[in-house]
């Protein structure tokens, strides 16, 4: 897929984002988990699929997040349960425009 398979949308600063930390925003009606590890940005939807923990609270490693109520590993590169690569949550690709962190969404 390219970049014009997407809208972006501005999301934050750069300056809201920590390494190895999540932040909650809201695109497009959605609330997306953005994080920045080992110098890349990824979005990942901010619910864990299990019982709903917002995943920008949870423990980044190794471009993965856990989620804090139950231990939930999922890939920030893929979406998918480490656990379990059938079961995932929705990723979205990430460019900065200047200080702009934007996430994109699928046209359509």
């Amino acid at each position: 897929m390219s970049d014009d398979d997407f809208v972006y949308h501005p999301a934050c600063r750069l300056s809201d984002i920590q390494d190895n930390i999540g932040v909650p925003v809201e695109v497009d009606g959605r609330v997306i988990a953005v994080f920045r590890t080992e110098g890349e940005y990824f979005a990942i939807d901010d619910a864990c699929p299990h019982k709903g923990a917002p995943l920008a609270d949870g423990v980044v490693y190794d471009k993965s997040v856990t989620c804090t109520w139950h231990g939930w590993r999922f890939s920030l590169e893929s979406g998918c349960w480490m656990d379990s690569p059938r079961t995932r949550v929705a990723t979205y690709p990430v460019r900065v425009t200047g200080e702009i962190v934007e996430v994109g969404i699928r046209k359509g």
